[in-house]
């Protein structure tokens, strides 16, 4: 056979070169500004416990204390379905996992407050003592894979004490041997990006004082006014904050309370599935798509306390709220008493496991490109190995079970959930 002739174009490669150079500056700005997610784990909650209480048997505690809600109000696997609505196919494997993840690893991230949970007056010493017993707790393996504190917020009124608390807890980590993998910040109460900007400088100044890497320090942005949403000029004042961030933001996370109340919403129509709570969140969302900044949903103030009757009126109320929020794709919330962690992780199991088997099969496929009922594209792929990342991650999944049914190594899922820019768009079939 003859060598095929190749097809005629009418367009000198002078021309693409041209182009090509024009989008250098477009180019450079996307990977700036979206470099995707950043391909760690992503807690599932993030508990709140205030400075002054924080003591180094915290966690255990409220794994010990989950425990004992489970062992009186749901002792055993159909209790729990029969209280919360679990199907009965998944009843037995969720009870079982959610048992050994109290007793494993209670808590995912911990967040000492020094904020609004925060009343006492010795701020410097509880600071300091934060930061000792975290420091502990990772040296003898029983802390959360992620911990820090919350400060004060920037405005003027706090601004210095919370300047100083981050500074005491910050130092005291650095006296006793450095930072954590797992540090977490929060600044709460931001409403105007230049608020973040000098969390910038204080951290560039931190990181100065003590010799450490330039951006070695993130933060999250904690969204609880209507001004970090709507900005004065009709922006959206929260990708304007992310990009103040200068690469550091982690995460943004949803304050129910104050920003309902920053509304004028009723307290008691003030929850995190509220229709301002839905569109404040789909803004962030959509902000923080593609830059590598996680979305954390908001808590509810319903605790699961008292009789059984009321306790289960409580955990279905939060088990409820955690699947729509699942569904959504906020995979992180708040948890402000032990006794949420039981339908925390129920409700985090059961929506991995109910859809473990089809997203394996359909990852598989298009591993394999082996078709289906379903044509997959690259981006679902993304989406598919993201799932089942995400379920391995908290526990609700075990990487063997997955890797027989996707023929798929850890190594593989990852390389479909972070693809490199541009292999969204090539089509895979």
């Amino acid at each position: 056979m003859g060598q095929q002739e190749k097809p005629a174009t009418s367009l000198t490669g002078a021309v693409s070169e041209e182009i090509s150079a024009s989008l250098v500056p477009v180019d450079e700005e996307l990977a700036r500004r979206y470099p995707g997610d950043p391909g760690t784990r992503q807690p599932v909650h993030t508990v709140y416990v205030p400075g002054d209480a924080f003591e180094a048997g915290t966690i255990r505690a409220w794994g010990d204390a989950a425990l004992a809600a489970l062992d009186e109000h749901a002792p055993n696997a159909d209790a729990l379905a029969a209280a919360l609505g679990l199907p009965d196919a998944l009843a037995a494997d969720v009870y079982t996992r959610v048992r050994a993840k109290l007793e494993r690893e209670p808590i995912e991230d911990l967040r000492v407050d020094f904020e609004d949970g925060y009343t006492a007056k010795n701020e410097d010493d509880d600071a300091a003592r934060a930061a000792r017993l975290i420091t502990e707790a990772y040296a003898s393996g029983t802390a959360a894979p992620y911990m820090g504190i919350r400060m004060k917020c920037m405005e003027a009124a706090v601004r210095d004490r919370g300047i100083r608390t981050l500074d005491v807890f910050l130092t005291g980590l650095m006296e006793a041997g450095g930072l954590p993998d797992g540090l977490v910040l929060t600044l709460p109460k931001v409403t105007y990006p230049q608020q973040v900007t000098a969390m910038v400088r204080l951290l560039e100044q931190f990181e100065k004082a003590r010799g450490l890497a330039p951006g070695r320090i993130g933060f999250e942005i904690q969204i609880e006014t209507s001004q970090s949403i709507l900005a004065a000029d009709g922006t959206a004042a929260v990708a304007r904050m992310i990009d103040a961030a200068e690469g550091r933001a982690t995460g943004l996370h949803y304050g129910t309370f104050d920003y309902s109340a920053c509304l004028g919403v009723s307290a008691a129509y003030q929850a995190s599935d509220h229709p301002a709570a839905d569109h404040a969140k789909a803004i962030m969302q959509v902000a923080a798509a593609g830059t590598g900044v996680r979305v954390s949903d908001g808590s509810t103030n319903v605790l699961p306390v008292g009789s059984t009757e009321k306790v289960h009126d409580a955990w279905r109320l939060h088990y409820g709220l955690t699947r729509r929020a699942l569904a959504r794709a906020y995979y992180q919330g708040w948890d402000m008493h032990p006794g949420h962690l039981p339908t925390r992780y129920a409700a985090v199991f059961a929506f991995y496991r109910e859809g473990f088997e089809q997203a394996a099969a359909r990852l598989a496929a298009y591993a394999n490109q082996a078709g289906g009922d379903v044509m997959d594209e690259p981006a679902t792929a993304k989406a598919l190995s993201s799932y089942l990342l995400r379920g391995i991650d908290c526990g609700a999944l075990d990487t063997a079970e997955v890797a027989r049914l996707t023929g798929l190594t850890r190594a593989d899922l990852d390389a479909f959930a972070r693809p490199r820019r541009g292999d969204l768009t090539t089509q895979a079939h």
